[in-house]
């Protein structure tokens, strides 16, 4: 850990202000932007320290933005997704506007509603570079993206690849008309009549997963 500097004291939590929220390190917290059109920032608490005369500063790692980053956003990027950059801060705690969660990728998309407070994290981020990690994920559908949790997709239930209703040709209601699908490369090697693309029919057992509500 490093020393706290002289004249300075390390705090275990800090209570935002007008609130009885406490904010610990490791907790994630929004931060007010100078600009006051845009959306706060999130950030990760490091450490938190006093100075003699009671002000209160964390210093921070931050979280970007799929649109704030070189690459910039992609189909695949979720409307909540944010990446841990290795761009760190020290900031007047005062600017803490309230905590948030932000999820590992695999525990976000088990939620059953996502709230305002809610976000989740997949890649660290190189804010000089523009580097990933990790530099490759899995990719779904005829359209080879990574899975985006704000998306409706299909599920054969032959091969158990997931699909875009919008690369089936169907639309979102259609598919979510399924009880079950496969795909027609399945069929096909089933010896069996492929599907009709613009039909929400299918055969028995296949999955559909439902676009998750945001609150």
């Amino acid at each position: 850990m490093a020393k706290t500097r002289p004249g300075k004291r390390d705090l275990d939590s800090y209570t935002i202000r007008g609130t009885n929220k406490v904010v610990r390190v490791g907790d994630s917290v929004l931060m007010r932007s100078s600009e006051n059109e845009k959306s706060p920032y999130v950030a990760r608490v490091e450490s938190i320290e006093a100075d003699v005369k009671g002000n209160v500063k964390v210093r921070v790692r931050w979280y970007y933005r799929p649109e704030e980053s070189i690459g910039g956003r992609r189909q695949f990027h979720g409307i909540k997704e944010l990446f841990l950059s290795d761009h760190y801060d020290t900031q007047s705690a005062h600017t803490i506007e309230d905590k948030c969660i932000v999820h590992t990728f695999k525990n976000y998309t088990k939620l059953e509603d996502v709230g305002p407070e809610d976000y989740f994290c997949r890649f660290e981020y190189k804010a000089a570079t523009g580097g990933f990690t990790p530099d490759r994920v899995a990719v779904y559908c005829k359209c080879e993206m990574p899975y985006n949790p704000d998306d409706l997709m299909v599920q054969c239930e032959a091969c158990k690849d997931w699909y875009h209703p919008a690369c089936l040709n169907m639309t979102i209601e259609q598919a979510k008309q399924l009880d079950s699908f496969m795909c027609h490369e399945c069929l096909s090697l089933d010896g069996k009549r492929p599907h009709s693309k613009s039909s929400a029919s299918a055969p028995a057992n296949g999955k559909v997963e439902n676009k998750r509500q945001k609150r």
